[in-house]
């Protein structure tokens, strides 16, 4: 690596670097110079602000983006509910359906293909904490997708910031500020409120989101690593400016609000963004580029050190969601038990698997399409299997993961579960204990009964501790 193979080659071109103040016209000359609102912006343009935070933020936070459209985004029909009996992401809200707080480990087969429904219709809350019309916590969704999106329908959430992580196949995402294409082993990250529409150039999709509801993702502080490592800033990838010039075909926009979908009808396209610039985007990573670390001593460092995105809590340190990556690496510590450590976490774990073997779990029962949650001071750690082969393995520097990539959503939340992660999604492992940890057996021996002799007189100096001739006598 410094990237990954893919198999279906880029079409797009995009602009580098992680939260950049950015510009990008289609036409140029579109951007006003010196100007964000102008009396008159180049060729008729209206100019729209997007604000994905509070006006007087601070400036290191502040992400603000000016948009240079053929018509505002304000010119449609009314939002009215649509599917409102059968379309809910916020179980909270439906007296019926609630979500689950247990202190169980579960484990997921992988998730089923659905060929028969499109991006919006494919989303599935798995678990998650918090609300999103408090803009507090996070949910993890399972997608899968047979179907492109109507060729007249857009979709945004207001509920929070969606980070895709793709499993399998390929998404061609259109969104306001550009296109974007995603393949596996590369995440994207949709900000709130900026609207899209997906297709799908290879059929069925199968992935993993993480919604968070408060504030937006960055990078992890680097402390004593120095500036560079990990995910570096020049390796995130944001649209280029891309229009359709449409005013007269009726368009669908559907909304995500408060976890129910809501419609809107306009009489013109979503997608003419003629021009745009500032801190506001979606953007895509490739996961093969990321920088690892390790340790070249002893002990296994904290999984902390495959951080790719954070968002932090208002306690430093905390956060609200991560998002880590078990990528291939190298391990070469000496006298060390290699695999993650057995633990328990005031953190929440949920993990994915992109493709491969995941190097703590080698019994099979965690597969690329599956994911295992461990709740808040739930143990957890290497199976069986993994601990035998880890204890005797030969100590010299070997390659774990290659052909494999894992994640993990972890939260500082107690997740809870839905009755589609639970129950209506069938894909709960039952003897998920039963065939990880249950067959550690127990190993303490105790030591032997430590005897003190006295000495045979042999070749002792006379006086010291042993000589038979000097017999100490212990005080208390």
């Amino acid at each position: 690596m410094p990237s990954s193979e893919f198999a279906h080659k880029e079409k797009y071109r995009y602009m580098n670097g992680f939260n950049s103040y950015h510009e990008s016209e289609a036409v140029e000359g579109a951007l006003p110079i010196g100007a964000n609102s102008p009396q008159k912006p180049p060729y008729g343009l209206y100019a729209e602000k997007l604000s994905g935070t509070a006006f007087t933020a601070p400036r290191h936070e502040n992400q603000q983006t000016w948009l240079y459209r053929i018509l505002p985004s304000c010119g449609h029909s009314n939002f009215e509910p649509r599917e409102s009996s059968t379309y809910n992401t916020n179980p909270e809200n439906k007296p019926y359906e609630k979500i689950h707080h247990i202190p169980n480990q579960l484990r997921w087969d992988p998730f089923d293909l659905d060929e028969t429904v499109d991006w919006v219709h494919s989303l599935h809350l798995v678990a998650g904490a918090g609300d999103p019309t408090m803009k507090t916590g996070l949910g993890m969704y399972i997608f899968a997708a047979g179907k492109d999106m109507d060729a007249h329908e857009a979709f945004y959430s207001a509920d929070g910031d969606f980070l895709i992580v793709l499993q399998h196949g390929l998404l061609d995402i259109q969104t306001e500020m550009g296109r974007i294409l995603v393949r596996p082993n590369e995440i994207c990250v949709i900000p709130r409120g900026i609207k899209y529409r997906v297709t799908l150039p290879q059929g069925p999709v199968r992935g993993y989101i993480l919604e968070l509801y408060q504030g937006h993702f960055t990078l992890p502080e680097l402390g004593p690593i120095g500036s560079n490592c990990l995910a570096n800033v020049r390796d995130f990838q944001a649209p280029v400016a891309d229009f359709d010039e449409d005013t007269s075909s009726d368009w669908h926009v559907l909304c995500k609000f408060a976890g129910h979908l809501f419609q809107a009808k306009q009489s013109h396209t979503p997608f003419d963004v003629v021009a745009w610039h500032g801190l506001y985007y979606p953007y895509k990573y490739d996961l093969g580029r990321f920088n690892t670390i390790g340790s070249v001593s002893f002990d296994h460092p904290d999984p902390s050190i495959y951080t790719v995105l954070t968002a932090q809590s208002d306690h430093p340190g905390t956060a609200i969601a991560d998002f880590v990556i078990f990528p291939p690496r190298w391990l070469v510590a000496e006298d060390t038990f290699r695999p993650p450590w057995y633990h328990r976490n005031t953190m929440s774990e949920f993990m994915g698997l992109i493709h491969g073997q995941y190097d703590a779990k080698t019994g099979g029962g965690f597969q690329p399409a599956g994911a295992s949650l461990h709740n808040v001071m739930a143990g957890h750690g290497p199976d069986a299997t993994t601990h035998e082969k880890a204890s005797n393995a030969e100590l010299k520097p070997s390659k774990v993961g290659e052909g494999s990539m894992a994640f993990m959503f972890e939260s500082c939340l107690m997740v809870g579960v839905t009755d589609w992660g639970l129950k209506t999604c069938k894909k709960v492992q039952e003897g998920y204990n039963a065939e990880s940890w249950e067959p550690l057996k127990p190993r303490f021996k105790r030591p032997g009964p430590k005897t003190v002799e006295n000495g045979d007189g042999a070749g002792d100096k006379e006086g010291a501790l042993g000589d038979k001739k000097q017999v100490p006598h212990w005080t208390s």
